[in-house]
């Protein structure tokens, strides 16, 4: 049985006499899913290179080992493929994923994800690990995305995000020209009950809030830096078509009135770019910031705008 490189805690002179439970709940932030599975391993839970129940009471100077048992994701075929990768260590992958890629295969796309790609730089590697994305981008949807190597960092971002400490900035071009300089949409989310696939604004959904910014106007659209505060599908899309302002190039969620005038640009895909992400990296407590640049499909479609309102 081979493990991932432990998680430590070495119990400073303010903790002495508290319950190991405590130490890797509270100071390591270990959760009680993981906990229970840690429990059943040989040598998950060490004090001193010890193996130990949790109800005892640990000492100042003593060193707490948590170890994970490696996996790796045997369902997923691993596949060569350009990765454009942005940053990893041992316990996190952040990488720049390419519009048109879906992250994780499905019925339909069993090859040709994200998924596969990344499966197959680990075992180049001599990892193995299970493919776990913290967060989901569209298929069409390009930019910064997130990967934990363990259970461990996957809980820790997760719980980030339920947070709302971690940063998730999006450029979006819209139809369009927002009266204000910045805004907020706070409106509920939900499935269309007469079309499922899609989300509709509804007073009976899930909250929603999203933060926007005009970054660049042109006669006929709009450059906008989005910030999201929840993480609901299809939000920014959902919720810029309700003001009026939906994504060029999007597919489902449309202007309402039809033909517009930018209705030939080059682009098979909605315009959204996620191209910002920021939060605390759970092995070194470091807040960290990841920036994918706008790809050049969304920077021609910029160039054929300032065409149009010229």
């Amino acid at each position: 049985m081979t493990y991932y490189p432990p998680l430590t805690y070495r119990v400073p002179p303010e903790d002495e006499g508290i319950y190991l439970r405590t130490v890797l709940r509270s100071r390591m932030g270990i959760s009680r899913k993981l906990l229970s599975r840690l429990k059943l391993t040989e040598q998950g839970i060490t004090v001193n290179g010890i193996r130990r129940y949790i109800d005892i009471k640990v000492a100042a100077g003593d060193l707490v080992e948590v170890r994970m048992e490696e996996e790796q994701s045997d369902d997923i075929l691993p596949e060569p493929m350009e990765l454009s990768i942005l940053y990893e260590d041992e316990q996190l992958l952040i990488v720049d994923k390419p519009a048109g890629m879906v992250v994780h295969p499905t019925h339909g796309h069993y090859v040709h994800t994200l998924a596969n790609g990344v499966v197959h730089h680990w075992l180049e590697r001599g990892e193995k690990v299970r493919f776990r994305p913290v967060h989901r981008l569209d298929q069409e949807t390009s930019g910064v995305l997130a990967i934990a190597k363990n259970p461990y960092v996957h809980q820790h971002i997760s719980e980030q995000m339920k947070a709302g400490t971690v940063d998730k900035d999006y450029l979006a071009i819209v139809y369009g020209n927002p009266a204000q300089d910045a805004g907020t949409i706070d409106e509920p989310i939900d499935r269309d009950p007469e079309q499922p696939h899609l989300r509709i604004v509804t007073p009976s959904g899930y909250p929603a809030v999203t933060h926007y910014r005009v970054e660049r106007r042109f006669g006929v659209a709009a450059l906008l830096a989005v910030r999201l505060e929840t993480g609901r599908t299809h939000q920014i899309r959902v919720h810029m078509q309700a003001i009026g302002h939906p994504l060029i190039g999007d597919k489902l969620y449309k202007p309402r009135k039809g033909a517009t005038p930018l209705a030939g640009l080059p682009l098979d895909r909605h315009a959204l770019h996620a191209h910002r992400l920021g939060l605390v990296h759970p092995g070194t407590g470091e807040r960290m910031t990841f920036t994918a640049p706008l790809p050049p499909d969304l920077e021609a479609v910029l160039l054929e705008i300032e065409g149009h309102s010229q």
